[in-house]
């Protein structure tokens, strides 16, 4: 399972419920298994080859890669500025694309990542989601470890540490 579908199973999963609310649906993690009958809206195929490829290479090629509404030094959605602001919290690197720029791009990537908004965000070529999964990661200390194994130690993996070492004292 990816981490996308593992981070998003777990957020749904954890959904507060209000008194004697009743969840609409039950999620299952075999809706993400890789033997899934359960077929995408749109398919890559649709993407030209060319796009296809140069999409490829960017998440690819790059530790971090986002597509964002902007640029990272002017973004033009709160949900990129705050993408933009977690990851520089962390002290990442990170490449970016504006998808405000190219209509072309910003429709493809839709179908590419099979996820409606924006921003989107991959690592290692890997697609992570957007805005609400990656600050649910940073709030539960997780992006933190998943930093760590692309290569990216965190600027708060030392705060992390000296925070759980003083309450356990």
């Amino acid at each position: 399972m990816s981490l996308f579908s593992r981070t998003l199973l777990r957020h749904i999963t954890n959904l507060p419920l209000s008194a004697g609310a009743i969840r609409p649906f039950s999620v299952s993690s075999s809706l993400f298994s890789s033997t899934s009958t359960v077929k995408p809206p749109s398919s890559t195929d649709a993407i030209d080859s060319k796009l296809k490829q140069t999409l490829d290479d960017f998440v690819k090629q790059n530790k971090i890669a986002i597509f964002i509404k902007g640029e990272p030094e002017a973004p033009r959605c709160g949900f990129s500025n705050a993408v933009i602001q977690i990851l520089n919290l962390h002290g990442c690197q990170f490449k970016s694309k504006d998808i405000l720029s190219d209509e072309q791009l910003r429709q493809n990537l839709k179908i590419y990542s099979n996820w409606p908004t924006f921003p989107q965000i991959y690592f290692n070529g890997e697609f992570i989601g957007g805005c609400d999964i990656l600050l649910d990661m940073h709030r539960s200390g997780e992006l933190v470890q998943e930093l760590n194994k692309i290569g990216i130690k965190s600027k708060l993996a030392d705060v992390e540490k000296n925070n759980s070492s003083q309450t356990s004292n």
